[in-house]
């Protein structure tokens, strides 16, 4: 599969999407379909976890404002269906069972911090510009930049960074919830960290995900039902039984996703 504003490679487990649409990564409609193929690749058996990251001076500035003035002659339903090409890509994104980890140097503003939000952990570089400047097109983030932000940041300081359109680097995204780790090098500390999960078994992390994703939007009952769902599936699974046998034998386990 070949593409050309993304770079997808997948070794010995990881999948690592590298934006790779000079000068900015900007998300054009051809990196929209693109990203869709990725997520293809991401679903593969073969992969356990995944990574996105672009440049060391731009993660993505987000949607091409060709796009926009493109847009002019669309109609409200032809934005909808064209938006829904990038929503569906966050979506999987968001609820593969699966680790995606967002590795982000340098800019990453509006539809590139969105898909930054659709992953489950945002290791960012304390240089990194981070936020939402919709408003100087007269928008709002329109995939997640309010739905998902909110969740991660709370009401007042998601409302607060999108009113003003302020952005902030890695220190400060680490401070307000945005970023789970601040790295000197967010392509390195992804690529360690992917490999330490490698030797975690695959449907405990997956359905960790899930469950975590159904509290957030889910009441308490619910979520709590989710919960015991998961645990009752996991303690049938092989590599359940592997663990109890790797700690009574004192040694390592090894897990096989089964």
């Amino acid at each position: 599969m070949g593409f050309d504003t993304l770079d997808v490679t997948v070794d010995e487990g990881v999948a690592t999407v590298r934006l790779a649409n000079d000068p900015v990564n900007a998300i054009s409609q051809e990196m929209r379909y693109e990203l869709s193929e990725a997520v293809d690749v991401l679903q593969e058996d073969r992969v356990r976890v995944g990574i996105f990251t672009g440049t060391p001076d731009v993660f993505s500035v987000g949607a091409d404002i060709s796009l926009f003035e493109e847009a002019q002659d669309w109609t409200t339903a032809a934005f909808r269906k064209n938006s829904k090409v990038l929503g569906q890509v966050f979506e999987s994104i968001e609820t593969i069972e699966k680790p995606m980890l967002a590795a982000i140097e340098g800019t990453c503003v509006g539809g590139g911090l969105e898909l930054a939000l659709a992953c489950d952990v945002r290791l960012v570089s304390p240089a990194a510009t981070l936020g939402f400047p919709e408003h100087n097109i007269g928008l709002i983030p329109g995939l997640g930049g309010c739905s998902r932000f909110v969740h991660l940041v709370g009401p007042g300081k998601a409302k607060d960074l999108i009113f003003s359109g302020r952005l902030i680097d890695g220190e400060e995204a680490e401070e307000i919830g945005l970023a789970e780790r601040v790295v000197d090098d967010p392509d390195e500390a992804a690529s360690e960290y992917a490999e330490s999960l490698l030797s975690k078994p695959p449907q405990a992390l997956g359905l960790a995900k899930r469950t975590v994703n159904t509290a957030r939007d889910a009441d308490l009952q619910t979520a709590g039902f989710v919960e015991s769902l998961a645990q009752s599936t996991l303690i049938e699974t092989a590599d359940h039984k592997e663990g109890l046998e790797a700690f009574r034998e004192d040694r390592d386990p090894e897990f096989t996703g089964e």
